[in-house]
C-alpha cells in the first residue's frame, strides 16, 4: 500500500485524485472542523487518523519526539498539501517572500523536515514560479541534500477541467527516480480540453429570486438546492462520471 499524509486537505479533492493513481490517505490536517467532516465521508479514513486545528499545533506536536504523530507515520510514502500563500499570489502586487500571510508555507516545509516522505507534492499560486530561487533556499534549509525537487506550472484546461486555471506544482523525492521522469508522465496525460459550454450543456436556465433578502427560501424558477434532473449524456459527462447514472442536480 502506498501512503499519502494530506495537509491543508479542506474537503479531499486531492486525495482523491491521488487515490486514483494508487494512493491510500493515512491521516489528514485541516483548520476547518465542517470541512473535516466532509473529507472523512468521502474517503476511508476515521477520526482519530486527523489532527483538526492549526497546523503550527500540529508541528508543535511533531516537534516532541515521544509525539504519536512520530512514530505512527514515520514510513510515509507521499505528503500533498496546498498551504495558503496570499503573499504570492499574482493578486498581491507587493508579493514579498516573508509576508505573515506565507508562514503557512514555512509550516508545511517544518512538517517535511520531520515526517520526511519518499515523495511530496505542493501545490500553490503561479505568482511562487516567480519567487523560485527564494523557495529553493527555503526547502534546502528545512530539508537539507537529501531531496530533489522541481516545479512546473500547470493549466487545469490541458487536463479535462473547463476551466483556465494555472497552478504551480513542486514535486520532490529522495529516493532516486528523476523528478522530471514524474513531470513527463504528467505532461503525457494531458488531453483535448473541454470549456465552460461543455460543463454546463443543458442545465437549465434560472431566473433571478423574486423574494429578495432571503436566501434559503427556494424557488423552482431560481434554482432548487436539490431536484431530480435527467442529464444529457455527453462526452464530458462521461469524462465526469463515467458510466455512472447520476439523477439529481444540486444548485449550490
Amino acid at each position: 500500500m502506498k501512503t499519502l499524509i494530506d495537509l491543508f486537505a479542506g474537503c479531499g479533492g486531492l486525495s482523491t485524485g491521488l487515490e486514483k493513481a494508487g494512493f491510500t490517505p493515512i491521516f489528514f490536517n485541516e483548520l476547518v472542523p465542517t470541512f473535516a467532516d466532509t473529507y472523512i465521508l468521502n474517503h476511508n479514513i476515521g477520526r482519530e487518523d486527523c489532527f483538526v486545528g492549526d497546523i503550527h499545533e500540529l508541528n508543535q506536536q511533531l516537534s516532541n519526539f515521544t509525539s504519536k504523530w512520530v512514530s505512527r507515520y514515520e514510513s510515509i510514502d507521499l505528503v500533498c498539501g496546498g498551504p495558503p500563500c496570499q503573499g504570492f499570489s499574482n493578486a498581491n502586487r507587493q508579493r514579498i517572500i516573508n509576508d505573515p500571510r506565507n508562514t503557512l508555507y514555512k509550516e508545511y516545509l517544518k512538517f517535511l523536515s520531520v515526517v520526511r516522505p519518499q515523495f511530496f507534492i505542493m501545490e500553490n499560486v503561479r505568482g511562487m514560479a516567480k519567487r523560485y530561487s527564494e523557495i529553493q533556499e527555503d526547502f534546502r534549509y528545512f530539508l537539507g541534500a537529501d531531496y530533489s525537487f522541481e516545479y512546473r506550472l500547470f493549466n487545469a484546461m490541458d487536463f479535462g477541467v473547463p476551466q483556465n486555471r494555472v497552478r504551480f506544482i513542486m514535486i520532490g523525492t529522495r529516493t532516486n527516480v528523476p523528478v522530471p521522469q514524474i513531470f513527463d508522465v504528467i505532461e503525457s496525460a494531458k488531453r483535448s480540453p473541454y470549456v465552460l459550454r461543455d460543463a454546463i450543456w443543458g442545465l437549465p436556465k434560472l431566473e433571478p429570486r423574486t423574494i429578495k433578502n432571503k436566501p434559503y427560501v427556494e424557488e423552482p424558477q431560481s434554482g432548487l438546492n436539490e431536484v431530480k434532473f435527467e442529464y444529457e449524456r455527453t462526452p464530458f459527462y462521461h469524462f465526469i462520471n463515467g458510466d455512472r447514472i447520476i439523477d439529481t442536480l444540486y444548485n449550490q
